[in-house]
């Protein structure tokens, strides 16, 4: 098996490593990026809701930015969120700061009961820049 080419936010790696999985993977033209949560730089998470979703945004675009992408070059979105019933239009009404122009990402929603003390997270598939260096 070849060496995984990770992608590393700056100033959170020793979080990634703490909890031994990879922020972000390159791999044959795409970047797929684990689940992101809205945590503070020590694994903390936000209290208030909107704010969780806002940083949980916060630290995928720095993965993104760290593969010299952006949310533009997302295709595919997956998002997990506690007690959506209660908690959608709220959750809702943040994503349009970040989201970008139409025509979006695919979306999948789920509904779940545990994201380890957090209350939405992000999960997502990037088109990588293409490179002069081919």
């Amino acid at each position: 098996m070849s060496q995984r080419d990770v992608v590393f936010p700056v100033g959170r790696q020793a979080l990634y490593e703490r909890n031994r999985y990879s922020p972000a993977i390159r791999s044959n033209g795409f970047l797929f990026v684990s689940g992101q949560v809205g945590s503070n730089e020590d694994g903390s998470p936000e209290e208030d809701l909107e704010a969780q979703v806002r940083q949980a945004f916060n630290n995928l675009n720095a993965i993104l930015s760290a593969a010299g992408s952006s949310f533009d070059d997302v295709v595919d979105v997956t998002v997990f969120m506690v007690d959506p019933q209660s908690t959608f239009e709220r959750i809702w009404k943040v994503v349009p700061e970040f989201w970008g122009q139409a025509p979006h990402p695919t979306l999948t929603a789920v509904g779940v009961t545990w994201l380890y003390g957090f209350a939405f997270e992000i999960k997502v598939i990037a088109r990588l820049p293409e490179t002069s260096a081919s």
